[in-house]
């Protein structure tokens, strides 16, 4: 009886580059790279990382704006065991060093534009420092690796359940979050069958340190494609993307979609035959200017987790007579509303928040469902809509923000008696910041080019309000004083339809 093969990630570039060697695997810009080379460059920055002591299970945390070398990266740890866990480009040094020292690293890679601050973040993290190039303090990866052996490091008997990523996630606290996705996850989620039909490459608008990156790049990866990673998720740029490689597929969030959209350069995507976006709260009117812009595309609307991945799918077939549904579940997915909480289950799922069994704990129930935290109603034909959340978080442009965070890095704000932070719900961006002041006596409500500017050094761009207001006083629970923050947003909806 033959043995059961592994999924693991390493497994799946060993076989494109022993069958299609030449076919283009990935490219960011003018750069790319075929599966050939993205396998000998692995195998020689996997040479010297061995040589820097990182083995299987180790963490290496990565920080980083979007490079090539960074794909070439993620398939060096895979091979070693090694454990994928990037930070957020746009995090300060300050919140940069609390999420890496929380990961317990071997190793800080950083990217060109991170090198000075890199330092700060190694040092606080109590690791090496190692550059992808560029100038700076810490050894230079590629350099190193450019006179390494090309051929297949020793095997390190990576096992499918051992751990392959962790992607950082902000809680209702604001504290981070390790969401841990084994091998064997990572190999099912992008296996779906269907995302295997043949098509051209896949323009991906996400930064390499969200996990939605590394999953649309697998997806491609799976099936011998090519991922085209862009510095940025400007509208031309995708569009250009698309058009130099006869894209037929992007997945965008629907506030990119809309900026593509409004860039009214529709004959530059014609070769796009799949048209994907993702989140609970896809405006219909922009699934319906989608079909008029590419009728030829099929549209999918996924809504999904970190944790859970892909839960229900909306598919184009269905947009017109479910508005505002996010679907049916996914191929192998099971749902179940408890209490208006939607829950799920999965072979999916991810193995539990590093360091942290207390929160992995709580996010699932007795009986083994994860509780995807947002408030649900179903149909009678079993199409889903999100209605709500259970908790206190804000999903805006694809990443999530504590407003317990941005309160505290506001509290001494000039003026402000109290402050409270809720998500409004927003066409473009799913939902945008939105922070709410008690005003001191005599003053002013300040304008939001100032609120951003004292926010500048303190939090990461995409947490910083878009909006404020000021009310009397914020409204709280008598017992714990806590913000009723349904209340708040009800407050702020109001004032909008007068």
């Amino acid at each position: 009886m033959c043995p059961a093969m592994e999924l693991v990630i390493g497994s799946v570039f060993d076989n494109a580059a022993a069958t299609v060697p030449s076919r283009p695997a990935v490219s960011l810009g003018e750069e790319s790279l075929t599966y050939g080379e993205l396998h000998r460059q692995a195998n020689q920055m996997a040479h010297v990382l061995a040589g820097l002591g990182v083995a299987r299970n180790d963490r290496v945390v990565t920080w980083s704006d979007n490079n090539l070398a960074s794909a070439a990266l993620f398939v060096a740890l895979a091979r070693t065991g090694a454990v994928f866990a990037p930070a957020n480009a746009r995090l300060s040094p300050e919140e940069a060093a609390e999420m890496a020292t929380s990961a317990r690293p071997r190793l800080l890679v950083v990217g060109p534009g991170h090198g000075e601050a890199g330092q700060l973040v190694a040092e606080a993290a109590g690791v090496p420092l190692v550059r992808l190039g560029g100038s700076g303090p810490g050894l230079d990866l590629l350099a190193e690796a450019a006179s390494a052996s090309t051929s297949a490091p020793p095997a390190s008997r990576v096992a499918e359940t051992d751990p392959h990523t962790v992607f950082f996630t902000s809680g209702s606290t604001g504290r981070s979050k390790g969401v841990v996705l084994s091998h064997r996850c990572n190999w099912l989620r992008t296996r779906t069958p269907a995302l295997l039909e043949p098509r051209g490459p896949t323009v991906c608008m996400f930064p390499m340190f969200h996990m939605g990156a590394w999953t649309i790049a697998l997806q491609a990866w799976q099936s011998r494609g090519q991922v085209v990673f862009t510095d940025r998720a400007d509208a031309d740029v995708l569009i250009d993307a698309v058009r130099n490689g006869r894209a037929a597929d992007m997945n965008c969030i629907p506030a990119v979609w809309r900026r593509v959209l409004d860039a009214d350069r529709h004959e530059d995507l014609a070769s796009l035959r799949f048209a994907t976006s993702g989140t609970s709260a896809t405006p219909p009117a922009l699934l319906a200017d989608l079909k008029a812009a590419f009728p030829n595309a099929h549209r999918r609307v996924f809504y999904g987790s970190t944790e859970a991945g892909s839960v229900t799918m909306l598919d184009d077939a269905d947009m017109e007579l479910r508005p505002g549904s996010c679907g049916q579940p996914h191929i192998g997915v099971e749902v179940r509303l408890e209490r208006g909480e939607l829950q799920t289950r999965s072979p999916f799922m991810f193995d539990g928040y590093f360091d942290n069994p207390g929160a992995t704990a709580e996010a699932f129930t007795a009986d083994g469902w994860f509780r995807t935290g947002d408030l649900a109603e179903v149909d009678a034909d079993g199409f889903y809509s999100i209605v709500g959340r259970v908790k206190d978080v804000i999903r805006t442009g694809g990443e999530t923000v504590s407003p317990a965070e941005v309160e505290g890095r506001l509290a001494d704000f000039p003026g402000v008696a109290e402050v409270a932070v809720v998500g409004v719900p927003d066409d473009r961006w799913g939902e945008v910041v939105c922070a709410v002041f008690v005003l001191a006596p005599g003053a002013d409500l300040p304008v939001i080019d100032a609120v951003r500017a004292h926010l500048r050094d303190r939090l990461a761009r995409f947490k910083h309000p878009r909006r404020i207001e000021a009310v009397s006083a914020i409204p709280r629970t008598p017992a714990t004083g806590q913000v009723r923050r349904r209340d708040l947003l009800a407050a702020i909806l109001s004032n909008d339809r007068m």
